[in-house]
């Protein structure tokens, strides 16, 4: 085993971040409290999780330029989910099965194992027939230095499964087993495999847990599996399902015969900029979420990575979201609670009303990173839409279009940097209900919108410059009325 190569790699890029990270910082388009990476490329969140007092955020990460390559795991810690820490890469491209220009240390997650962490990841190789990709485990005893284990891999696909296609574990432990669940695809149709090991170095294939018939695509991408309240949820990123960037299925889990029977499925996010979340519990018992906030099909391969990339990074992760369960088991995902203490500049008004046609500014900190919350009356208001334009100025915004008598939520961020293109779009179900909540985060490079109890949500990425610092909203087709306007600065925690 190559050790000696692997800590090798990990100190080239230590010393290219070092040498590239003052010059990355200062790049206009940096996020000021979203995670992101101090240089380099950054895509799916991997091995989330709490150990010995803090959190742990491994990601996948090209530490050479702001463009997707050979993957690395970064790594970085939190006590308060806020300010991070980074620490040394915990993988690095070095043995025969992980050691490929465009492969490496793909996805994967985190586990404590007798007092050790524990890393599965699939390593991605290729031997001139195409990309192999296998199931890996590196551990480490204080959490930071790790090792990669000398019988990898410890998990090769299954007969019928596309080797091409076989990816992005996830781990958890059952009463004395471990559990993983994987992305597959057999037939070309998506799966998620199951597999128990009672050490977590011998694994064994128990079934396909949940798998689509077409109607899901011919991947699941990083599917995550746990329980909630008294159900079992099965997230993932399914390839070759349209729109579908990332869904939840909910329903029932027999150990027994390793079978998910899910009756109810929704999405997480109908953002273009949602993609690959994992979760992990809080010490508090919260079950919480974060995601990639990009997505494979929305980037422009014929131009380039946006903006960010010309600064030497790209990517970050979406906000943190609590995963909560309804009593008609639909999903809530709604930002974590730590999010509070960055507010800043509270700023109130508990009723505005909007006349036809008639434009009102908003007021929310700089107007660049800021939260904002308010509720439109339902029964008080007449307006077919309400428009609210974010990030306006220099004669470009971004336009969240809220059509009461279509029932729809719509955010269009063509006209808001030049660069970025799209229209995100979902149902509002509106029936019976006396109002409708929204709440908005907007930092330097992106706009995350929730509606309707965090069911219907919106997450885009945008390059707007500082100029476009004004929030504006008007009601079409009659008058509206909005209630709770409360609105709020948010402080800085990267840069």
């Amino acid at each position: 085993m190559s050790r000696e190569l692997m800590q090798q790699r990990i100190e080239q890029a230590q010393i290219e971040t070092e040498q590239k990270k003052e010059m990355v910082q200062a790049g206009p388009m940096r996020q000021h409290y979203h995670f992101m990476p101090q240089t380099g490329w950054l895509n799916d969140p991997n091995g989330l999780i709490f150990y010995k007092g803090k959190y742990h955020f491994f990601y996948q990460w090209n530490p050479y330029s702001g463009f997707w390559d050979s993957m690395h795991w970064g790594h970085a810690v939190s006590e308060d989910l806020l300010h991070w820490e980074y620490l040394p890469l915990a993988l690095a491209p070095s043995e025969e099965y992980d050691d490929y220009r465009k492969g490496g240390c793909f996805s994967g997650s985190a586990i404590v194992h007798e007092g050790k962490l524990f890393l599965m990841y699939t390593g991605v190789t290729n031997r001139g027939s195409g990309n192999i990709q296998t199931q890996c485990i590196a551990y480490s005893e204080d959490g930071i230095h790790f090792e990669k284990y000398e019988g990898n891999p410890v998990i090769l696909p299954p007969e019928g499964v596309d080797g091409q296609h076989f990816r992005d574990p996830k781990i958890w432990k059952h009463k004395d087993s471990y559990y993983m669940v994987c992305g597959a695809s057999c037939n070309n149709r998506a799966q998620a495999l199951l597999f128990r090991s009672e050490d977590m170095l011998h694994w064994t294939y128990v079934n396909v847990l949940a798998e689509s018939r077409g109607e899901w695509g011919y991947m699941w991408e990083c599917p995550d599996f746990y329980p909630l309240e008294d159900k079992y949820v099965l997230m993932c990123s399914p390839m070759g399902a349209g729109d579908r960037k990332a869904v939840y299925f909910v329903g029932d889990f027999d150990y027994d015969t390793g079978r998910f029977d899910w009756d109810l499925s929704g999405e997480i996010d109908w953002g273009m900029d949602f993609y690959a979340p994992q979760s992990f519990e809080a010490p508090d018992g919260r079950r919480l979420i974060a995601a990639w906030a990009n997505e494979w099909e929305c980037m422009p391969f014929w131009k380039d990575w946006g903006p960010t990339y010309r600064e030497g990074w790209c990517g970050f992760f979406n906000l943190l979201r609590e995963v909560r369960m309804l009593p008609d088991h639909t999903l809530q995902f709604v930002p974590v609670k730590e999010l509070q203490k960055l507010r800043e500049e509270e700023y109130c008004e508990d009723r505005i009303e909007l006349e036809d046609a008639k434009e009102k500014e908003l007021r929310a900190g700089d107007g660049i990173s800021f939260e904002m919350q308010f509720a439109i009356d339902l029964e008080e208001t007449q307006a077919e839409k309400i428009e609210l334009d974010l990030r306006c100025g220099e004669g470009r915004q971004t336009r969240c279009m809220i059509d009461l008598r279509q029932g729809t939520l719509s955010v269009d961020r063509s006209g808001a940097d030049g660069w970025s293109a799209g229209v995100s779009r979902s149902v509002l179900f509106l029936k019976g209900k006396k109002e409708l909540d929204i709440h908005v985060f907007s930092d330097q490079s992106s706009v995350e919108i929730f509606a309707d109890q965090y069911q219907n949500n919106h997450a885009n990425n945008i390059y707007a410059g500082n100029g476009q610092n004004r929030i504006l909203i008007r009601a079409a087709g009659g008058r509206a009325v909005i209630r709770g306007y409360r609105s709020y600065g948010l402080k800085e925690c990267f840069r």
